[in-house]
């Protein structure tokens, strides 16, 4: 008897341990099928411009995008601030920058010539003036990176100038009346701190909600196509367009 019962025992035990097998099994592909529906909801997401990098690489990563997405609030708040001190001085009170170099020039080295004389009277040391040498690295990677963009624009604008991409030449003529036309309403300096205040702005609130702004960028961006693909399709397609490069070669 006491061998049967431990038969008994035996097959309830490994009953008990397919079931435990059945379920885990089961749990272990439900898993796996929400892993591949959250891999696939995480490709299928709509990113603004195309962006699959986080934002802090795509503004290029390092200091510049630390400042822009304040990373350290002391150098953020260091950046906006001097910027406005610089519109309000040149813009808001209308100085003269040529002139007040001149001045801030003539004081510091008028103060600093009679310092280092007075300092053999008044049993002082002499002022510790800095020897500043710009780096020649930093010079010749900042030219070179403005060389290349300048030779892209050029290219883009030689594009546009043949007639191939009708799409980039209405999209380059909008964006030059738009900048002629807030060129109109305001000065340089106050265009460039208008920029620098959006750089300081705009990144970091974009990261904070980027998931509601692209929701509504994606719902932005398939209005827009519709509206182009009517354009297209009354207009556009109607224009008569340059050679081709195959065209060309051909």
């Amino acid at each position: 008897m006491a061998g049967h019962h431990k038969e008994e025992d035996k097959n309830e035990e490994s009953f008990m341990e397919k079931i435990a097998d059945k379920i885990h099994g089961n749990d272990s592909s439900s898993s796996d099928n929400e892993d591949k529906k959250k891999s696939s909801t995480k490709v299928k997401v709509y990113r603004l411009f195309g962006r699959e990098k986080p934002v802090h690489k795509a503004l290029g990563g390092g200091k510049p995008a630390d400042v822009f997405l304040w990373r350290d609030k002391k150098v953020s708040a260091g950046v906006l601030g001097g910027a406005t001190a610089i519109w309000v001085l040149f813009d808001v009170l209308e100085n003269n920058l040529l002139t007040l170099v001149c001045h801030t020039l003539i004081l510091a080295l008028a103060i600093l010539f009679l310092w280092s004389n007075a300092s053999t009277f008044i049993n002082k040391s002499p002022p510790r003036i800095p020897d500043v040498n710009i780096p020649e690295k930093p010079v010749l990677k900042f030219a070179s990176a403005l060389r290349i963009e300048i030779n892209r624009v050029f290219s883009t604008l030689r594009e546009i100038a043949s007639g191939r991409d009708l799409k980039k030449f209405i999209s380059v003529i909008a964006g030059l009346w738009v900048l002629s036309f807030i060129g109109s309403c305001c000065g340089f300096l106050t265009l460039v701190y208008i920029i620098t205040v959006l750089l300081c702005t705009v990144p970091v609130l974009y990261e904070k909600y980027e998931d509601k702004v692209d929701s509504l960028a994606e719902k932005a961006m398939a209005e827009l196509k519709k509206m182009y693909a009517v354009l297209d399709d009354k207009v556009l397609s109607k224009i008569p367009r340059g050679p081709s490069k195959d065209q060309k070669r051909a």
